[in-house]
């Protein structure tokens, strides 16, 4: 697979980070490169960056297209939710000055059939961001309680129909398992109401993202990834996280949210006695999106959302 990837609101991000020369930096989601490669240039000539990903196809993609920055470069494979013990493993003890969290699917992986995240195209079911990992969908779709796969579709996939997509996914595999990815579209596809799929993106969308979390624990991920990242972040650091639906854009406002408060005494108390201090300062109160210029040059960033924050010094 030719593992290149469009980076998302890539002005944006850098205009969070600030790189400077002589800074660490961290991508905790390297996919292609292109992000990681913009902070080197930006933290030029001797900022240094530190590389996640737990997709060894885009380890060795983003090594090559890194190659030039020699020694500025470090190279990791890992999840981000584990961000602490990664840095503190490579000797990174006194915090970093930026991370970048890019959180999701990219193109390539949803490109290449074989992975099984598209129900576009038929292949195994698989959805494994890191193929050493045990768990795929086919397990999932195949060994896990009605009820159980009627919550992931339901939580995850925000799918109204979820009750009676897991009672067609169950009511199948009574009779033969359900291997492949156009298998399950096409079951997903029956399942819904005709009414209910005449119009809007395919009718298996939702169920695919819904089982993609859940094979990857891509939700509890992040939300450990967040707060990790700002335990590592120096005073002044900046962290910046691209989320690309409502379930992950939800976790990073939370977080950020609960990190940016100073008092969390009850309403009702005279004078705070908490003693509570902010540990961020938010990086605007909205999210930033693509603007149209990007959209019309890559149509897939239409759902990102970036938030950002930094990270201050606590007395």
């Amino acid at each position: 697979m030719a593992f290149r990837h469009e980076p998302v609101l890539l002005h944006e991000v850098l205009a969070i980070l600030q790189p400077r020369p002589g800074g660490l930096y961290v991508d905790g989601t390297l996919g292609g490169g292109g992000h990681a490669q913009a902070i080197l240039e930006a933290a030029a000539p001797d900022g240094r960056l530190i590389g996640i990903d737990q997709d060894d196809e885009a380890l060795t993609a983003s090594k090559e297209r890194l190659t030039p920055y020699g020694g500025r470069v470090t190279t990791v494979k890992g999840n981000f939710r584990r961000i602490k013990e990664i840095l503190w493993g490579l000797g990174v003890i006194e915090g970093v000055d930026g991370i970048l969290l890019d959180v999701g699917l990219s193109s390539p992986q949803v490109d290449e059939a074989e992975r099984g995240f598209s129900y576009r195209s038929d292949a195994p079911l698989d959805m494994r961001m890191d193929l050493s990992g045990t768990l795929t969908a086919r397990d999932i779709v195949n060994s896990w309680p009605e009820g159980e796969l009627a919550r992931v579709v339901r939580d995850y996939g925000e799918e109204r129909w979820a009750a009676r997509i897991a009672k067609a996914i169950v009511r199948r595999r009574q009779r033969q398992a359900i291997e492949t990815t156009g298998e399950l579209a096409e079951l997903v596809k029956e399942a819904i109401p005709a009414a209910a799929r005449r119009h809007g993106p395919h009718p298996a969308r939702r169920t695919f993202q819904a089982l993609r979390i859940a094979v990857n624990d891509e939700l509890g991920a992040l939300e450990e990834g967040v707060k990790g990242a700002l335990e590592v972040l120096r005073p002044g650091g900046r962290l910046a996280v691209i989320a690309f639906h409502s379930l992950e854009d939800r976790i990073v406002k939370r977080i950020l949210a609960e990190e940016a408060r100073s008092c969390i005494c009850p309403p009702e108390a005279p004078v705070c006695t908490c003693g509570r201090r902010p540990r961020v300062r938010l990086i605007g109160r909205r999210p930033i999106v693509p603007g149209p210029e990007e959209l019309a040059r890559n149509p897939r960033a239409r759902s990102a959302k970036l938030r950002g924050a930094e990270r201050l010094a606590q007395e």
